[in-house]
């Protein structure tokens, strides 16, 4: 029985940490849910949270923005290559991108989660403002 209790421990604390890594992102009238991939970087990202910025375009590949602080790069790997959907942190500037188009790989650049869907909404020309607010557990 004890076996039992010490096996389903993990996981039920996995299922919280998997829970408490959502967030939502508010664009205009669209609402874009991301899940956050559990890192120093994201733990920073979200200790920030709720935050509204102004995403300028950059590149026409993704939309950036500084953030109020630097994030931890602690355990983070030396760069990514982001796919679309994908929300990072770009060290070398201390902004936050989320892609919207395919982009090659970066020193620097370290991935927080994904959207899931939505992610349009950020292929538009010029600016948008969004609020990023973490998903409060039921």
């Amino acid at each position: 029985m004890t076996s039992d209790a010490s096996l389903k421990m993990p996981t039920e604390i996995s299922t919280k940490q998997a829970d408490s890594m959502q967030i939502n992102i508010k664009v205009k009238d669209k609402l874009v849910t991301a899940t956050l991939i559990d890192s120093k970087t994201t733990q920073d990202f979200i200790s920030l949270l709720p935050l509204t910025l102004t995403l300028e375009d950059y590149a026409r590949t993704e939309k950036i923005s500084d953030l109020p602080k630097k994030l931890s790069t602690e355990d983070a790997p030396p760069g990514s290559d982001p796919a679309v959907g994908d929300i990072a942190y770009y060290a070398p500037w201390g902004n936050l991108a989320i892609y919207y188009r395919d982009f090659g790989y970066s020193n620097g650049l370290v991935i927080l989660g994904k959207t899931e869907g939505g992610i349009e909404a950020f292929n538009v020309p010029g600016s948008v403002e969004v609020t990023i607010e973490l998903v409060q557990s039921q």
